[in-house]
């Protein structure tokens, strides 16, 4: 990850000067693309060792676990913004358009492309399993493939003089820019929101539980993500008889073991109840 933020350090400010010497708009927007890039891999590296190396306290009980959720989506969220501000560039540049100079056009994408090929490669493990890594691994991978774009139109400008293509690749890229962060900028809002995980069927936690012999129902029951490796869940469980203390304990090992095994669910925290007068739904509307 720090060698990956160097890269795009070197990029940015090589780009930012031969966008404004050539004249490319679809340069200059692959620099600001990359100091995004810049400022995304800075929140990610933080957040990775927050989450890694500062541990819970007395008024931090969750410590920074969720530091990469707030990551990927402060990164997502600014790849959208930059996206959007770009198309509008570059229609205006439709009714003003201007000479650019191929030749630094061509020999800076190349320089991004290597450079991002680099960073896709540094991270290409851990993005497979890290929803914050996984927002930095995009951001390079679109990088490298918004630099592979820069050098065609570099090639179509110098050789053909088409100057059209420089905002037309612009707002092409700024679209898959869109494409490519939405899924994520979404995913980390749902963490955010303490939303329940889609793959997650209550119908069948309910059904699952309730079989377990013994308990008469499962109600007030809360589920969600803490961050994208861990699911937690919390519900009433209403007993059918007045079982003892050690006896819940059983039953609290099976429902722990069921939730575990067959739902993916990390921590569970229940509460026991038998003809307690209370709300009996499976989720209360506070």
């Amino acid at each position: 990850m720090f060698l990956t933020i160097l890269l795009n350090v070197i990029i940015t400010i090589t780009q930012l000067i031969g966008g404004i010497v050539s004249g490319s708009l679809a340069l200059l927007s692959d620099a600001v693309h990359n100091f995004s890039d810049v400022l995304s891999l800075v929140v990610s590296y933080v957040a990775n060792w927050l989450t890694r190396k500062r541990k819970q306290t007395l008024t931090q009980t969750f410590g920074y676990k969720r530091a990469e959720i707030v990551a990927a989506f402060f990164n997502a969220a600014t790849l959208i913004i930059i996206a959007v501000f770009l198309i509008i560039e570059a229609i205006g540049r439709f009714s003003h358009p201007q000479e650019i100079s191929g030749n630094i056009v061509i020999l800076l994408a190349l320089l991004g492309i290597v450079a991002n090929g680099l960073g896709v490669f540094f991270l290409q493990k851990d993005a497979s399993h890290n929803l914050n890594m996984q927002s930095a691994y995009l951001h390079l991978l679109t990088d490298m493939f918004t630099s592979v774009a820069v050098l065609v139109g570099g090639l179509l400008m110098k050789y053909f003089g088409l100057f059209w293509i420089d905002p037309v690749l612009t707002i092409l890229i700024s679209l898959y820019l869109i494409y490519m962060s939405w899924r994520i900028f979404i995913e980390s809002l749902k963490i955010l929101m303490l939303f329940a995980p889609d793959e997650l069927v209550m119908q069948d936690i309910e059904k699952a539980v309730v079989e377990i012999e013994g308990i008469k129902n499962i109600h007030h029951v809360h589920i969600w993500q803490l961050n994208d490796h861990e699911i937690h869940f919390e519900a009433h469980i209403e007993f059918e008889n007045d079982i003892a203390l050690s006896e819940f304990d059983v039953k609290c090992e099976q429902i722990e073991h069921l939730l575990h095994d067959r739902f993916d669910i990390h921590h569970t925290n229940l509460q026991p109840e038998f003809h307690r007068d209370d709300a009996k739904e499976f989720i209360i509307q506070d």
